[in-house]
């Protein structure tokens, strides 16, 4: 089983992504929409996202 969370960021009516933590996987999904699909990523790649998030090579 995988918990789910929020990010305490996201707003009440705004665009939010769930997280799920797994073993060998992490899952993120729409918040709106939990039965719409969830996008796996090995935890690796999440690591560097988060990475890449902290550092900000994604701003705009």
């Amino acid at each position: 089983m995988v918990n789910w969370r929020k990010s305490r960021h996201s707003a009440s009516g705004g665009g939010c992504v769930e997280v799920g933590l797994g073993f060998d996987a992490v899952g993120i999904r729409d918040t709106k929409d939990r039965d719409g699909g969830t996008l796996s990523v090995s935890p690796a790649q999440w690591s560097a996202f988060l990475g890449a998030v902290k550092a900000g090579a994604l701003d705009r």
